[in-house]
């Protein structure tokens, strides 16, 4: 079986604190969960943060950790909570949240079924177990590491979002998602301003976007761990009718690795 998320580890010389987690770009569908899609092929791929490891996949030279999902968050979704339950998903559950899409999803984002029909408990709670407590055991694991080599970790969560949204039409190049500006350190939001102003992107904090559950459960900056959500808007580094990645990746590719080597160059003092 292939495992739910890959680790990328940098040379331990050129090491810095932070942990670049990419919970969406996976695509791979196990066959006994294949087996209750009940959806379009396109809309696993839409979905997805399609390519967002491509963009960060010099980080490990640069320096940060990173933790990579290689499956779709159609079998389970890493930036939810486990308790994060859609009612009509899973047989003999109540839901906990008020959203359509809990941990497994049973709507895809245009609103099609996702599920045949509702998984047992034995099916959802096997999902849990394979693979969402694995992701995040190694997450945080990746996370107290760096908060015990250098006193504090730093977290850049990458996603990326559709360059148009029903309620805010056209969305700025660049989402960083802070829950408030209450997951990290001012330090930490000012450096991605400032590496986003430098590139010539557009930027603005929380909207559409404001942190899904890595930003909201391991983003505690009084203790050291700072998270901050960074969205990217699709159209800087991919054709989103075809889905295919632009031919010239060269600025957002340099803008990533900048985001990159500047969250993990933050002077202690600052977080």
């Amino acid at each position: 079986m292939l495992a739910p998320f890959e680790i990328w580890r940098p040379r331990a010389e050129a090491e810095t604190p932070l942990v670049v987690e990419v919970p969406h770009a996976g695509l791979f569908v196990p066959a006994d969960c294949l087996a209750l899609l009940d959806v379009p092929a396109r809309s696993l791929a839409e979905d997805a943060d399609l390519h967002v490891d491509v963009l960060y996949a010099r980080a490990a030279e640069l320096g940060a950790s990173a933790i990579v999902c290689t499956l779709s968050r159609y079998v389970v979704d890493m930036n939810r909570s486990e308790l994060d339950i859609d009612g009509l998903a899973v047989t003999g559950r109540r839901s906990q949240h008020a959203a359509v899409r809990g941990v497994v999803w049973r709507e895809s984002g245009r609103g099609e079924r996702v599920l045949r029909r509702p998984l047992s408990e034995d099916e959802f709670v096997a999902r849990l177990r394979l693979w969402h407590r694995p992701y995040h055991e190694a997450f945080a694991a990746l996370v107290a590491e760096k908060k015990r080599k250098f006193g504090f970790a730093v977290v850049l969560a990458a996603h990326s979002m559709p360059s148009r949204t029903d309620r805010l039409g056209a969305v700025a190049d660049v989402v960083p998602g802070s829950r408030g500006r209450t997951s990290a350190a001012p330090a930490v939001l000012e450096a991605v301003e400032n590496v986003t102003a430098e590139h010539g992107y557009s930027l603005r904090h929380d909207a559409p976007y404001r942190g899904g559950y890595t930003t909201g459960h391991y983003g505690k900056p009084r203790e050291g761990v700072h998270v901050i959500q960074i969205e990217l808007a699709r159209r800087l580094y991919m054709d989103e009718a075809t889905l295919q990645l632009a031919p010239d990746l060269t600025a957002i590719r340099a803008y990533c690795d900048a985001l990159v080597v500047r969250l993990g160059a933050l002077p202690t003092g600052t977080v």
